[in-house]
This record gives structure tokens, C-alpha cells and sequence, in this order.
């Protein structure tokens, strides 16, 4: 079942070969060494507490999730994946890109202080 959100206030369609197409239709995920990953902290909207941030991930869901869960078994901490970014729970910038470097992902940078 599809989410409502994802119609984009579509109601009804008289076109009888009308189809909903998925925004985001699996993007190939691009080699390791070719994403420009970005790495920061940030304490907004998230009642005081710290989380780093990795963006710039290009690619399938699928791939995202498990960058994501290496990361974070990595850090020993909790986080998640969602719009193209993961996000981790403290202060963990060097330990994150440290393994990023280790795991072929060369282009990867701290980012913001």
C-alpha cells in the first residue's frame, strides 16, 4: 500500500495508462572510492544531545541501511538512515571516518569544525 504522501495530492486520474512512478527509483549505488561523503556534528532538534552526521551517500536504500549499520556496529552506538544521510548517535567524527578511509570510501571528509 502506497502512503498517501507519496501522491503528491493526486486524487484521480482519467488517463486509463495513468501510473504513479516511485520518486526514488533505485539509484545505483556509485563504487566507494567515486563518494564524496561528509561528516559532521550537530546538537539541533535533538533535545541537547550530540549525533554525527555522514550525507552525500548516492545510491540504493538498501546500501544506505547496511553503510549504516556497519557504522554503527563500528561506533557501538545506535543511529539511522533515512533521506540519503545516517546519523549517529555522539560524538564519533574520527571513528567514523577512520572506517570509512579503512573501507575504500577515499574521498570521505570531516565537515563544519
Amino acid at each position: 500500500m502506497k502512503k498517501l504522501k507519496s501522491l503528491s495530492g493526486l486524487v484521480f486520474s482519467t488517463d486509463p495508462d495513468f501510473k504513479i512512478e516511485e520518486e526514488n527509483a533505485d539509484l545505483p549505488t556509485i563504487l566507494p572510492n567515486q563518494q564524496k561523503l561528509k561528516i559532521w556534528l550537530e546538537t539541533k532538534h535533538r533535545g541537547g544531545k550530540t549525533a554525527s552526521i555522514i550525507s552525500g551517500f548516492i545510491g540504493a536504500d538498501l546500501d544506505l541501511q547496511s553503510l549504516s549499520k556497519s557504522l554503527k556496529n563500528t561506533c557501538g552506538t545506535g543511529g539511522t538512515a533515512k533521506d540519503g544521510e545516517i546519523i549517529i548517535q555522539g560524538d564519533h567524527r574520527e571513528k567514523i571516518l577512520q572506517w570509512l578511509l579503512k573501507n575504500g570510501y577515499t574521498q570521505s571528509k570531516k565537515a563544519g569544525g
